[in-house]
């Protein structure tokens, strides 16, 4: 039966795409928590504990779970899934990094650019067509981010030059993801990152930062809203959702992270932004949904 079929698909990829929105909203919300920690916390030890907390949700429901049988195909499951690690902690260091200097609504907005430079990356490695609609999400992006963290000034501001940075190798983790979903089963593999994170977060944190006891007495309710949250629930959702929804759906729907970091941001924080830099959010945001769209409204009209 086609037509039912036809249904089914379409409703796997509806909950998956609301899957993909709420995992946004709740992503958008953690930048606040993370922006209060980054004042009085180690960033290493404070990531480090997220992460971990994160992991420890989900072990209940790995244990639970018969893992199904190896694949014959000649891959490595356990470089992958360290990659896929140290990918997160690149990211997620400079992004709390950068959260000491700017606000929840730059970061997220700053962030957010990875759903421009997948679809760069990917066409310089290659693996797709570098169309124009996303040569103008580019510039309507650099352009937005230059209003947004410089208010019209010849200059990066620094913690907006970090959260640059944490984009840049979330770009690489997205893309990476988007290969081991179909190689990997979900929970084994966002645990696994999330403990390879935490490890080398706390290491570094309890080498260069003070100890574990002091941040937990900071920091105890960000540490378990964004464990629970934003790592537990967020990063595992963003996982099953890019099992069923095409990249640019998810690319789209994760964007939105960045208007709810802003708002969440001028709801709890009391953050501002000037008319320049609302504009530039908007030239970003245009750009986000540009860079993906674009190409799938294409292939939506040559489908017909």
């Amino acid at each position: 039966m086609p037509g039912a079929n036809t249904h089914a698909a379409g409703s796997r990829r509806i909950k998956a795409d609301l899957l993909l929105l709420l995992t946004a909203v709740v992503w958008g919300s953690a930048f606040v928590a993370q922006r209060v920690a980054a004042e009085d916390t180690g960033i290493f030890i404070f990531n480090g504990l997220r992460f971990l907390v994160g992991a420890l949700v989900l072990l209940p429901f790995a244990l639970r779970r018969q893992l199904p049988r190896t694949s014959r195909t000649p891959f490595k499951p356990l470089p992958s899934i360290l990659l896929a690690g140290l990918l997160l902690f690149a990211s997620g260091t400079l992004q709390q990094f950068g959260l000491r200097y700017t606000t929840a609504g730059n970061a997220g907005f700053i962030t957010g650019l990875y759903v421009v430079f997948v679809p760069l990356f990917l066409a310089l490695g290659g693996k797709q067509r570098l169309r124009l609609p996303v040569w103008l999400a580019a510039l309507l992006a650099g352009l937005g981010l230059f209003m947004l963290s410089t208010g019209g000034q010849f200059r990066l501001a620094r913690g907006d030059a970090l959260e640059l940075g944490g984009a840049f190798f979330f770009t690489f983790h997205v893309i990476w993801i988007d290969y081991l979903v179909g190689k990997l089963p979900v929970l084994p593999l966002a645990i696994g990152q999330y403990l390879v994170t935490a490890l080398l977060s706390l290491t570094i944190g309890l080498a260069l930062e003070p100890g574990i006891r002091q941040t937990i007495q900071a920091a105890w309710v960000p540490i378990l809203y964004t464990g629970v949250l934003s790592i537990g629930l967020g990063y595992t959702l963003q996982v099953i959702g890019q099992q069923v929804a095409p990249p640019a759906d998810a690319s789209i729907l994760l964007s939105m992270e960045a208007p709810f970091a802003a708002v969440f941001g001028w709801l709890l924080l009391q953050e501002r932004l000037t008319p320049l830099q609302i504009t530039g959010c908007g030239l970003m945001l245009a750009g986000m949904l540009i860079a993906q769209s674009a190409p799938y409204l294409t292939r939506k009209r040559t489908s017909h």
